[in-house]
């Protein structure tokens, strides 16, 4: 009893370590920005009388966390000119990713997209979630470098109450706010909005604070220090393979309008031929990127070296370790494990106003209440995979997942009944939550400690891509397909997800053993 006790007094003490404090905060600004992009903006934009479709669109400006990977290495081992010397390399990055948040949602916030177009919108929205995400590669840098082992549970514990209580903030906090000046879908105040986004561009003061106030992290480079030409060829050769990858975008943008016209026709299907040729448009610029990288190493522009440790190497180990079949079917597992929820949650916002909920009861049941669920339910995976095992839980995790869409469905034909409301967002929290934390506890044991900042992001990338792409494209299935059949796609998108966990889970013991 006395060791319990002393063991609880322990505990205590650990989560009042400053260490652990300061994730609570990092956690808050890290989840701020990101329903800025997604929920609240969703709702902004169809009360400005933006078409569901074009709505849906404005999802890919998050891409920037499915892409992190590709500069990940960059913030990793690239020191800032000025701003290194004064704060350290991890704070330097983090406060310069902070400052772009800041000026990322001012640029929001100054734009009417009813009267001055999407386009200035849909930038700074990219601008926001590659900040955003920025952020988030060096935040998990910095918990990792700071504290000893024994206190990484800790921090992540507070990093994920942190982050939480951020979306809270940008959640329902926004829309509590814009109801609160004045807009609603019947009489559409722009200003209301605005104002509320100059208020959660104040809030992010809360990160930058902190940054500021903080300890650099007492570790040395993973690389050893380069010249400033090496380091300038590495960032030149990202600009040039990003360039490309821009240039082939916006100069194959006709072409692939007409493509999906002409494949449309053919398949009886805009939305899969419009999937099927992004795909194929994404695919081509990736290479074309990968030709120009090649390119700057064949003439000597960037230090080889550098390159493959930054790029290469931590790729090369986790074949090496895993195996060419084993881990094709892991990434795949990884890529496609959220498609049933992520492409659900990009249209729910959207569908809630639809079936006639006000703002005030979105706040309420799902962005209060589902956060609470959310939490117990990770609460409740994290205690099951102890349990039962990480993969058992992992698929528990994906049947709910799927099986919770069906009560979309049930709410979708039965309307504005808010106690259906309660029990749909109770479960498809509750799921949520439970697979998550099987989820990010199978993405850690994936990851050599080696290369932790550079894989961990490629994993946490790589999960949402895919997902996001499709999610982009949900206002127009809808619009196709209506509310109903829908729902009832998430839910069968969902079930491949089982058959790769059941061919997985043998062979990556095996592997783990």
């Amino acid at each position: 009893m006395i060791a319990q006790l002393h063991s609880w007094q322990e505990s205590i003490k650990a989560f009042c370590h400053p260490r652990v404090v300061t994730m609570l905060f990092l956690g808050i600004s890290a989840g701020l920005p990101l329903l800025l992009i997604f929920s609240s903006l969703s709702l902004w934009l169809r009360e400005a009388g933006v078409e569901r479709a074009a709505v849906t669109y404005f999802s890919w400006a998050a891409l920037g966390y499915s892409f992190k990977f590709v500069w990940a290495p960059l913030v990793d081992v690239i020191p800032l000119p000025l701003l290194g010397r004064l704060l350290g390399r991890r704070r330097s990055w983090l406060l310069l990713s902070q400052l772009s948040i800041v000026l990322s949602i001012i640029l929001m916030a100054l734009i009417d997209p009813a009267s001055q177009g999407l386009v200035l919108m849909a930038l700074a929205a990219v601008l926001l979630g590659f900040s955003s995400a920025t952020q988030d590669v060096v935040i998990d840098a910095y918990r990792i470098e700071s504290a000893a082992e024994e206190l990484q549970a800790l921090m992540s514990a507070s990093y994920i109450a942190g982050y939480r209580i951020g979306m809270l903030i940008a959640g329902a906090g926004a829309l509590f706010l814009a109801s609160y000046f004045g807009t609603s879908p019947e009489h559409y105040q722009a200003s209301a909005w605005q104002i509320t986004y100059f208020i959660m561009a104040t809030c992010m003061l809360i990160g930058i604070v902190t940054t500021l106030s903080i300890r650099e992290p007492d570790v040395a480079p993973a690389t050893r220090p380069q010249s400033a030409s090496d380091y300038a060829g590495l960032f030149f050769t990202f600009v040039v393979a990003v360039s490309g990858f821009i240039a082939l975008f916006a100069a194959s943008s006709d072409l692939a309008e007409q493509l999906k016209q002409v494949l449309a026709t053919q398949l009886n299907n805009q939305p899969l031929a419009a999937v099927l040729v992004e795909f194929l448009r994404l695919s081509i610029a990736v290479c074309v990127a990968l030709v120009l990288a090649k390119f700057c190493l064949r003439f000597e522009w960037v230090n080889a070296a550098l390159l493959k440790r930054s790029y290469v190497e931590p790729v090369q180990d986790f074949f090496r370790r895993y195996g060419w079949s084993l881990a094709w079917l892991l990434l795949a597992l990884v890529g496609l494990y959220r498609i049933s929820d992520i492409v659900l949650g990009v249209i729910a916002n959207v569908f809630y106003q639809d079936m006639g909920f006000t703002k005030p009861q979105i706040a309420t049941v799902v962005k209060t209440f589902g956060l609470f669920m959310t939490i117990l339910g990770g609460f409740l995976g994290g205690i099951l995979a102890v349990r039962y095992g990480v993969m058992r839980i992992l698929f528990l995790g994906a049947v709910l997942s799927a099986a919770t869409n069906l009560l979309f469905m049930l709410l979708a034909g039965m309307g504005n009944e808010l106690w259906m409301l309660y029990v749909v967002i109770s479960a498809d929290n509750l799921s949520a939550g439970l697979a998550s934390a099987a989820f990010i506890a199978f993405l850690s044991s994936l990851t050599n400690i080696s290369f932790t900042a550079v894989q961990y992001a490629i994993f946490s990338s790589l999960m949402t891509l895919l997902p996001k792409m499709l999610g982009g494209y949900s206002g127009g299935m809808v619009e196709s397909l209506g509310y109903q059949w829908f729902f009832m796609l998430t839910a069968l998108i969902g079930l491949p997800v089982l058959l790769l966990i059941v061919l997985a889970a043998k062979r990556f013991r095996l592997a783990q053993s």
